[in-house]
């Protein structure tokens, strides 16, 4: 296990009255880490190894850990190493897209155990929150009473202000305004008595990508999610930052000039709906782009508009790094793997033509979870919230 993973988590406390940071604290230790023996964590938790018994022993009676097989060394007692156990939590996620909405129950290490989705011309309240209650009681009739009770919440991911995306689906500003004053936490009491999380969608994609990808491997960074509108979210001192008001990382709003001098958003010029209403203008059916991972039938179309994509995506990596010297920037999205594999390199090729004066040039590599982050960030957020450590709880104040 490499400890560098782990290391420059908040280091713990052995005073009793803050047993519930220290249970946090060793839970994400193991979650970012993997299985650990007590001895490591104590060493790398700066706490005792009497502490780190103790809280052990707790969180293996409440289920939220498991046993490995014992390691014998050259000398002392055999090492146990410890992990999360899958059934420890349950959680749901659910997304709610420009075409469709999705319900997924994960388990405690983010592995995906039931799912189901609908789709839609555009999101209305009536229709979606009728798929969620069905699709909630598909997805936890088959449970035991056991599994039941470890159920922790229910994770929404969907885009902030929805109400104000009438023009980008088709549908007129009337029947959008359904979703002004609508209360997610109200809606879904109607069927669930369980804790909802509710976050913007690509904020989402950005959490499962820190918690299960390659988000471990560095301190700060932005991400940029790549889907029919672009998004985007934060990581700060290992941990996404939603800022107070739950909308910081909307990189989708960022500025770009275009070529005639007019002002216009990334979402508007970096988008996969650009590309599929290209494809739709030249009598393409474009609805392979989110059925398959095979888009070199669109091959011709593809390449300009990973060409433009790339290009916007380094002014705008640049442009979050102007604010904050991020380390990295990740790039994922609904996209096939060779896709987007080109369009990092694209982008970091890009980047060294940019203007980088007063800048530190950061290092663009692709996310690793793909067209599930969103829901799979989804879930994880009431996982997060009751049972991992947010070494930035400080700065949402």
């Amino acid at each position: 296990m490499d400890g560098s993973k782990v290391r420059s988590l908040s280091g713990g406390a052995n005073q009793s009255g803050l047993r519930n940071h220290n249970e946090r604290l060793l839970l994400s230790m193991l979650q970012r880490g993997g299985a650990m023996p007590g001895s490591d964590l104590a060493r790398l938790a700066g706490l005792s190894p009497q502490t780190v018994s103790v809280i052990l022993r707790k969180l293996e009676k409440d289920g939220l850990l498991m046993r490995g097989t014992s390691v014998r060394g050259k000398v002392g007692k055999p090492s146990v190493p410890m992990a999360l156990d899958p059934d420890g939590v349950l959680s749901i996620g659910v997304t709610i897209g420009r075409r469709s909405a999705k319900i997924v129950l994960m388990d405690f290490t983010g592995v995906i155990r039931a799912e189901t989705a609908t789709t839609f011309t555009y999101p209305l309240p009536a229709e979606i929150f009728a798929f969620l209650k069905n699709g909630f009681a598909e997805l936890t009739a088959g449970l035991t009473p056991d599994q039941q009770q470890r159920m922790c919440g229910i994770g929404v991911a969907a885009p902030f202000e929805l109400w104000n995306w009438h023009e980008m689906v088709g549908a007129t500003a009337e029947e959008f305004a359904l979703w002004k004053g609508i209360n997610f936490q109200d809606e879904i009491a109607e069927f669930s008595d369980l804790p909802v999380h509710v976050v913007n969608d690509a904020t989402a994609a950005c959490r499962a990508e820190h918690v299960y990808g390659r988000g471990k491997e560095f301190r700060d960074y932005a991400y940029f999610f790549v889907a029919a509108f672009v998004g985007g979210g934060i990581v700060l001192n290992h941990s996404v930052f939603e800022g107070h008001q739950g909308n910081a990382g909307a990189l989708g709003s960022l500025r770009s000039v275009g070529p005639n001098g007019e002002s216009r958003q990334l979402i508007d010029i970096a988008s996969i709906h650009l590309l599929e209403a290209r494809l739709s203008e030249v009598g393409l059916d474009p609805s392979g782009l989110w059925a398959s991972d095979d888009w070199s039938p669109y091959a011709r179309y593809v390449e300009p508009w990973i060409r433009q994509t790339a290009q916007e995506l380094a002014k705008a990596a640049l442009s979050t790094c102007a604010v904050i010297d991020f380390e990295a920037i990740l790039i994922d999205g609904g996209l096939p793997p060779d896709v987007k594999e080109t369009l990092v390199e694209r982008t970091r090729r890009y980047l060294l033509n940019q203007d980088t004066r007063g800048l530190i040039p950061p290092q663009v590599e692709a996310g690793q979870i793909g067209r599930k982050a969103r829901e799979i960030g989804a879930a994880c957020g009431p996982i997060f919230s009751q049972y991992m450590l947010n070494t930035n709880a400080g700065l949402a104040l």
